[in-house]
């Protein structure tokens, strides 16, 4: 099949060259109709339910609203997964659909379900609507309209908001690929009519008179028409109100003829609802922006360009003095990451070309294969445009020319090679005729086309895997094996095509052929490789276990490399979330918005404006509270930054800057990253955990608790603890019996209240085409504090005015702040975002933690989301396909080669490339990401190529007659060493600018290019030198079979399967039991625990140090030869120099290192002290849980007495079922305690063991908690001791002798030499001749200084020698300062506990003592109640307790002192 298409193509030229043409405008049609975007969308299939309920709080919403949502959808088929948010005032329900569900389809189920949750939601409550059709890529383009430089007086927040209602949004609605505009800030104008209780109550008018009398007069109405000759006269009343003036002459009633108008009793005016959102910028207080919301599946370039344009219109139509200006546009990241790309693959093609034609050293031969790349790819883009790929950063960014043109160069390679030597088979001629050029190309593209053939559809198959990636990880990597394989499937075509066609017409037709540079390239690469196959065919045990050393070497590495899902993009610009604490007015965070502004724009000039999102927008499809925020924080491209050198450093100074804002934490993310966390999370964060349970308080608690212990592991940044309770709220709780004396409902009064405070809608005030509420509400005098709540007029049925506080009790109360549910359980989350470490080992140390420390009550149960859901989830599908295209690859090599042998031979490739990845991560740094994953897959591929090319060639050998295998491997290596270098070169260079590259987007790339780089080195060096070995074996084993000569290839291919293994550790051996002194524990720690030997390590090193301190420079030798003195003659001169420094240098080196051990001395005595204080509490700790268990088990004895007691009593009828229940309820209390106390037994034994390093059963030899008998005062105790001031004053030592030393090095330096020279030939010395040979030297010596004329660098290092010196004298009074201050406080704490001890031994527990035993006489003679007896041994308890708690605190601060002052 492939023989008769390479015979075609050669022959028919013209057709091809035409299909060539034809796919030149395809492709180049598509890539103008081609979709751009940064990244793919990566949001869930989702469908938003939003629902408005001004009036409810979080409860109300939660189970009116949001539950009967929840229970209409849950019956739609395809539903992944559902989550539910409820707010005062708001509802989300959010429908997660599996990816084949069409989303339309998706949204027709909902609606249609709607309806039914409509009518199962109280009337009055909210109507559940859908959000738009959009995604977390959705938002493209915001803006903030403000007024201009002037004109800020004539256009406040109410006037913004208007025009951004009214003007912009209504235009920009109309542009294609718009899907919503939500405005947020501002006020929404309203027209308002405030009420006056006292007023109302004057005219004997309540509420429902004034919305009578609204809506009865706010109307308008036709008569139809009056027919009258020619002509008919429509009827129409113009009833409804136009202005303020309107509606204040509304008449309510009317008392005893005189009309009471609204005016009378009500103020009307301009007003604004009761916003729950605000937005601030640039420090200058309030302003209103626009998100223009992209529709799902558009193209966001295109889009962008669209909504710019029509922003441009818009602007013309805008009042004069309002601008326009967008904060943060889509297209920057879109253009950035599509630079990054297109600039990326430009370089790589161009180094690819480069390299062809250095190795083929043939132009024409380079051209024909650098032509295939844009063909190709051109190809490419016109399947992405079939199959609907946008063109992104992940689409394109593997995409790797070199692999792409592989079988490419094999065939122009085997074409050219074959022509040089077709000068023997045509007779001698020096040039081939067209036809025999035509046969030439067909004969050696069909030799090689099984290889050049199955090499790309392997490079193919290896792609496979990601095609079968779901969710996130599908998303972001499945397009990018669609393009890849596009790009080859487009290369391979065309290498049986086009290139067999092009080289028949283009390739040179010479016979003969010069030496040119890549031959003498090639021989200088061939002489360096020669001797390392010959070793390595005389040494191939040694080589193959090198190979196999090397792999498992590189599989211990990788199972202990860290991992992330994908690297983070950076987008360019902050999004900053910003909270101040629960239950914040909206007024106090556009304050600490505003603060936030000024200082970043005042000290960052990398800042270009801020914007702050607070709350809720129109369309709340961020629902954050009104404490919360969404800063944008736009910069300036990364060049023009002069505060910070990267990202994470400009972080880092931001968050210090911020810091000094009381009561308000900043969260730094990017702003497409924070959506996309919270669409598919529900939270901002990169890493979420999500705790369920039923509870608000004990989510709370438990939330609070876990981020406590989590908030210190290292890359953990941003900890946010999600605030579920403690919202401050006015409860009004209703007296039924006193609504019934007044004859009253509960919906009546309500109405009141919600008018009242929140207000009511009485209709509609129109101004052409604008249209705002009429709404009645309470004057904002009577509306400031819970007085106004309980003074509240509300109407009985007889019309009487009676205050609210006379049928509800009303008070302050805290609630919930907002409840989430997944799937309908309820949760909490604690959200961080991940810096300066990989996600993988910062979950596995909190997991461990959580574990630990955290103990969930029954039902309720911990997860973890985010980027660690997303790499587990995409490692497990991984795990599975992986093998599967491994498996595909092995048949396909088995296809190739028809042998089983033969296909594991080549598969060995796989591993050896392994080897390089992972080592060029470890050295680059990077953790072990999605990213790489794909780049060792593409890896996998070439790999393989390179090993198909060179087994082939030795096949073809065989077939030829060359029997001895050692002769076979020369030969075949030496004939294929420029394939398979050009092969690997090409495709780990192609790779080079996406490795190295550091513009926007190049972040994903990375991890790709570096593993294929470096696995491709390992790979093909190993593939020329193991490879071969390999192949010796298994033919010598063909004849003659050999057990062990399988091994090394059977251990590589298992340690292969093994590639993702956890290795566990061995169980220790049984441990022996000891009990130990004080004394004896602090020596054992001394002599075993880690830190004091890696102190005593470090003085060993610094006394090696020592030895070097007399450091002699290197002995200069030369030799001249030439011309010296003799102009005729050749004479040579030796010359040897040594330079030494002045010798006070070596003096001070010595004294210099003397202090640095001493130094190195006195740190090891500040390691001594704290692992000392460590060992002590650790003792106090084990003795002080001893003392409460013998206490705890008095205790017992004393309540199991009294349990039976009790049962006696009871059986006997003396007492009640109560004092049963109580005495043996206290039983198993005192049980509780005892089973915790030795937990605590067993928490102090493992802390000795840890600090004195060793896995012994240990135990404490004094296990009684005795009084330290030490009378402490402050003249007894100084910190001068303490070794810390100890090693800072000799740090003041170590800095006076480098300043010595360093003046020393201004002195000169000494030089002497010694030179002998000839003088040949003939001589004449005191007129007589002589003639002197090589043999006769004549000598002479020099000695010299070297002074420095230019001494500002060692002034320059002098000065800064003296400020060390200053810093180091500072650090000892800073020390001296804080030491002291707090043993002062220690002996305050020592006196205060030792006369609490005091009272307790001489008072308090010979009372308890008495207390016990005449209470315990008291009850059996009946003198006492069970009641009072149960409290007086409560009472003695808790002295006893106290008294152990003060006796442990006293121990503690003695320790304490005793470290402090050094005296241990």
């Amino acid at each position: 099949m492939l023989n008769k298409i390479i015979h075609f193509s050669i022959k028919n030229k013209l057709v091809i060259g035409l299909f060539t043409l034809a796919l030149i405008c395809w492709g180049t049609y598509s890539l103008t109709r081609l979709p751009i975007d940064a990244t793919p969308d990566i949001t869930d299939n989702q469908v938003m339910v939003i629902t408005v309920s001004p009036t409810l709080a979080a409860q109300e919403v939660e189970q009116l609203v949001t539950f009967p949502v929840e229970q209409t959808m849950v019956s739609i088929p395809g539903i992944k997964d559902m989550r539910s948010f409820s707010r005062f005032g708001l509802s989300i329900v959010t429908i997660v659909f599996e990816e084949k569900v069409d989303i339309y389809w998706g949204r027709q189920q909902v609606q249609e379900r709607l309806t039914l949750a409509a009518k199962n939601i109280p009337e009055g409550v909210g109507t559940p609507e859908m959000a738009p059709v959009t995604t977390g890529l959705g938002e493209i383009y915001q803006y903030v309209i403000h007024p201009k430089k002037g004109y800020e007086d004539k256009y406040d927040a109410t006037a913004l908001r208007t025009i951004q209602d009214w003007i912009i949004k209504r235009q920009l609605l109309g542009t294609p690929g718009v899907a919503e505009v939500s405005g947020f800030g501002g006020f929404v104008k309203q027209y308002e009519i405030a009420i006056t209780p006292d007023r109302l109550a004057s005219q004997n008018i309540n509420i429902s008179d004034i919305f009578t009398a609204l809506e009865k007069n706010n109307q308008n109405t036709g008569g139809a028409y009056i027919d009258k000759g020619p002509n008919a006269y429509f009827i129409r009343s113009e009833g409804l109100v136009k202005n303020i003036e309107d509606i204040k002459k509304i008449v309510i009633k009317n008392n005893n003829g005189t009309p009471v108008l609204l005016r009378d009793v009500a103020e009307v005016k301009y007003g604004n609802g009761v916003r729950y959102g605000a937005a601030t910028r640039n420090g200058q207080g309030e302003t209103v922006t626009g998100i223009v919301m992209m529709l799902k599946g558009a193209n966001s370039s295109e889009v962008i360009t669209n909504v710019k344009a029509k922003i441009e219109e818009i602007r013309k139509s805008l009042p004069e003095g309002v601008e326009i200006e967008p904060f943060l546009d889509r297209k920057k990241l879109v253009d950035g990451a599509i630079s990054t790309v297109s600039t990326n693959l430009i370089e790589g093609a161009l180094i690819v070309i480069f390299v062809l034609i250095l190795f083929l050293g043939n132009l024409r031969g380079g051209l024909v294969v650098a032509s295939v790349i844009p063909l190709a790819m051109l190809f490419a883009v016109a399947m992405m445009n079939v199959f609907g790929v946008s063109g992104n950063l992940m689409s394109l960014g593997a995409i790797d020319f070199g692999i792409i043109v592989d079988g490419t160069v094999i065939i122009v390679e085997a074409v050219l090679h074959r022509i040089r030597g077709s000068k023997e088979r045509y007779g001698g001629i020096a040039k081939l005729t067209q036809s025999q050029m035509d046969e030439e190309v067909f004969q050696s593209s069909v030799k090689i086309r099984s290889a050049a053939a199955f090499g790309e559809i392997i490079i193919l198959i290896v792609y496979l895997p990601l095609l079968a990636l779901v969710g996130v990880e599908g998303k972001m990597f499945t397009p990018m094996a669609q393009t890849v394989s596009f790009a080859i499937l487009g290369a391979f075509l065309l290498s049986f095509t086009y290139v067999p066609m092009m080289s028949a017409l283009i390739l040179s037709k010479k016979t003969t052929h010069k030496e040119n540079f890549s031959d003498k390239m090639m021989k200088a690469i061939q002489k360096v490789y020669t001797p390392i196959i010959e070793g390595a065919m005389k040494r191939k045990v040694l080589v193959v276990s090198i190979a196999v050393g090397l792999f498992i070497i590189t599989l211990f590495a990788f199972n202990r490399m860290g991992g992330e899902f994908i690297p983070q993009l950076d987008e360019g610009d902050f999004a900053v979330e910003t909270r101040v604490p629960v239950g914040s007015s909206i007024n106090q965070m556009i304050d600490v918005s505003r603060k936030a502004q000024d200082i970043l724009l005042k000290n960052y000039p990398e800042v270009k404006q801020i914007v702050n999102k607070i709350g809720s927008g129109e369309i709340p499809t961020d629902p954050m509270p009104i404490e919360a925020g969404d800063m944008v924080v736009v910069l300036k491209p990364k060049k023009e930054w002069t505060s910070a050198g990267d990202r994470e450093e400009l972080i880092e100074k931001m968050q210090q800057s911020l810091s000094v804002i009381p009561n308000a934490t900043f969260s730094f993310q990017q702003p497409i990253q924070m959506r996309f966390n919270e669409l598919l999370t529900g939270a901002k964060q990169d890493v979420v955990l999500k705790i369920y349970g039923e509870d608000l308080d004990v989510l709370s608690d438990l939330a609070s608790d876990v981020g406590r212990k989590i908030k210190n592991v290292a890359g953990v940044e941003d900890l946010y603890v999600e605030e579920i309770t403690g919202l401050p709220q006015i409860s009004i709780q209703f007296d039924r019996d006193k609504i019934a004396q007044y004859g009253m409902n509960i919906e009546d009064v309500n109405s009141a209240i919600e008018t009242g405070f929140a207000g009511k809608t009485a209709g509609l005030v129109y101004e052409g085409e604008r249209r705002f509420d009429l709404v009645v509400r309470l004057d904002s005098a009577s509306r400031t504090n819970i007085t106004d709540v309980q003074n509240l007029f509300v109407s009985t049925p007889t019309g009487q005015q009676i205050p609210l506080s006379e049928v509800a009790n009303i008070s302050y109360k805290p609630g919930p702040v907002q409840i989430q549910r997944d799937n309908a359980k309820r949760r909490t989350t604690i959200g961080f975002n991940v810096r300066s470490r990989d996600v993988k080992s910062i979950v596995n140390d909190i997991q461990d933690i959580v574990t630990a420390n955290v103990k969930m009550p029954a039902g309720y149960h911990i997860t973890y989301g985010g980027q660690f859901k997303n790499l587990e989830e995409a490692n497990a599908r991984l795990a599975i396909a992986l093998p599967v295209a491994l498996l595909l690859i092995l048949l396909l090599l088995y296809f190739t080669f028809r042998s089983i042998k033969q296909g594991l031979l080549i598969f060995t490739a796989i591993p050896l490339s392994a080897i390089g990845g992972v080592f060029a991560l470890l050295i680059r740094d990077m953790p072990f990401s999605i990213s790489a994953g794909v780049g060792f897959i593409a890896l996998f591929g070439v790999a393989v190529l390179n090993g198909i090319v060179l087994i082939a060639e030795f096949n073809r050998l065989a077939t030829e007659g060359v029997t001895d295998i050692y002769e076979r491997v020369r030969i075949g290596t030496k004939v294929r060493l420029r394939p398979v270098l050009m092969t690997a070169m090409v495709a780990s260079l192609g790779f080079l600018p996406m490795a190295i590259s550091s513009s926007s987007g190049a972040e994903v790339q990375r991890p790709l290019a570096t593993v294929v780089i470096g696995g491709l080195i390992t790979a093909t060096f190993l593939t020329l030198v193991v490879l071969p070995v390999l192949y010796i074996y298994f033919t010598k084993s063909s004849f003659k079979m050999k057990k062990n000569k399988a091994l090394p290839t059977t251990v590589l291919l298992l340690g292969f399967l093994s590639f993702s293994s956890v290795i566990n550790a061995q169980e220790p051996p049984n441990a022996t039991t000891r009990a130990l002194t004080l004394q004896q524990s602090i020596d054992e720690a001394l002599k075993n625990n880690n830190s004091i030997k890696i102190a005593a390590y470090n003085i060993d090193a610094q006394k090696a140090l020592k030895q070097g301190s007399l450091t002699i420079p290197k002995t200069e030798i030369s030799y001249t030869q030439g011309v010296v003195s003799n102009p005729t003659i050749n004479d040579n001169l030796i010359n040897v120099t040594q330079r030494f420094d002045f010798p006070t240098v070596y003096g001070n080196q010595s004294k210099l290192a003397s202090e640095k051990i001493r130094s190195l001395e006195k740190y090891k005595a500040v390691s001594e002290n704290t692992l000392i204080e460590n060992v002590k509490l650790a003792y106090l700790q084990y003795q002080f849980a001893l003392e409460r268990k013998i206490l705890i088990l008095e205790l017992d004895s004393i309540y199991a007495n009294l349990s039976k007691a009790s049962d006696a009593r009871y059986k006997a009828g003396e007492s009640t079922n109560l004092e049963k229940l109580t005495s043996s309820v206290q039983s198993k209390q005192i049980q509780n305690e005892l089973e915790k106390n030795e937990a605590d037994i067993k928490i102090a034994q493992q802390l000795l063991q840890t600090l004195l390093n060793t896995t012994d059963d240990i135990h404490i030899a004094d296990t009684r908690l005795q009084e330290k008998n030490t009378f402490l005062s402050v003249d007894n105790f100084s910190v001068y001791n303490n070794p810390v001031i100890q090693y800072l004053q000799q740090e003041v030592n170590v800095s006076n002798r480098e300043i010595a030393l360093e003046k020393s090095k201004r002195l000169p330096d000494i030089m002497v030499g010694y030179s002998g020279q000839t003088y040949k030939g003939l001589q004449t010395i005191n007129g007589v001749d002589r003639n002197y040979s090589g043999k006769d030297r004549f000598s002479f010596f020099q000695i010299g200084v070297a002074i420095p004329l230019f001494p500002g660098g060692y002034k320059a290092k002098i000065n800064a020698a003296k400020i060390n010196e200053q810093v180091a004298q500072t650090q000892v009074a800073f020390n001296k300062t804080n030491l002291n201050g707090q043993l002062k406080e220690l002996m305050q704490q020592y006196t205060k506990v030792q006369n609490s001890l005091e009272y307790y031994r001489t008072q308090a527990l010979p009372q308890a003592a008495l207390l016990v035993g005449n209470s315990q006489k008291s009850f059996k003679n009946g003198e006492v109640s069970y009641t009072q007896h149960l409290q007086n041994l409560t009472l003695a308890s808790n002295i006893r307790a106290e008294y152990l708690e003060s006796l442990y605190n006293f121990n503690k601060t003695i320790i304490a002192i005793e470290t402090l002052s050094g005296n241990q």
